[in-house]
């Protein structure tokens, strides 16, 4: 391994496309060998997701179309980070309540996950939710689009692990919670993180 990394720098950057929730960019990028080369990739605002924990060892899962595969996924309670100045466990917790009807007592950081690092910039950071509780019927969100289809479960967190080694959840912050999550059980919650634990970008 090289003792010295090469700096990668942009000396340009051209917008192709802007969005809502994400942009696509060309770059020219320095390499090792001399020169330049173009990279397309998505800039994305970021996501969060939850994997929500009950005093019975059992983990909150959803299943929602997504339309560019076609079907619908086993998924954890997740969202973007689309919320001007929203921090990251508050939009984990809005977004349990948007899609799960819970709240959460304790909130605790699992796993940072660059989702796609070879085309886009997302950077997605779940939570693991704790002392779990319902909203209030009256105060609960009112699901819309693809959201009104939605399925809430709850299993055994060892039979999520199951149907994430069988290929039956192929959703990849789903896949790295349940994982990080099964882990962190097993050695006693000690390598949990501050929710305010600083973001890899």
């Amino acid at each position: 391994m090289s003792a010295v990394e090469h700096r990668y720098e942009v000396t340009d950057r051209r917008e192709r496309y802007a969005g809502r929730i994400f942009s696509v960019a060309t770059d020219e990028v320095t390499m090792p060998g001399g020169g330049t080369a173009a990279r397309d990739y998505v800039r994305h605002v970021g996501a969060v997701a939850v994997v929500a924990l009950d005093d019975a060892g059992q983990v909150v899962l959803i299943r929602q179309y997504r339309h560019p595969v076609g079907r619908h996924l086993w998924e954890l309670p997740a969202g973007l980070m689309d919320v001007s100045g929203e921090d990251l466990a508050a939009a984990a917790a809005r977004e349990l309540a948007e899609e799960a009807d819970l709240t959460a007592g304790t909130i605790d950081v699992l796993v940072d996950l660059h989702s796609s690092p070879g085309f886009s910039n997302e950077v997605v950071r779940v939570f693991l939710a704790r002392d779990l509780a319902d909203v209030p019927a009256g105060q609960r969100h009112e699901r819309s689009e693809e959201e009104a289809d939605l399925q809430v479960v709850r299993v055994d967190l060892d039979e999520a692990v199951r149907m994430v080694l069988a290929g039956e959840i192929t959703n990849a912050s789903a896949v790295a919670g349940l994982l990080a999550a099964a882990r962190v059980r097993d050695v006693g919650w000690s390598a949990l993180r501050r929710p305010d634990a600083p973001l890899p970008r």
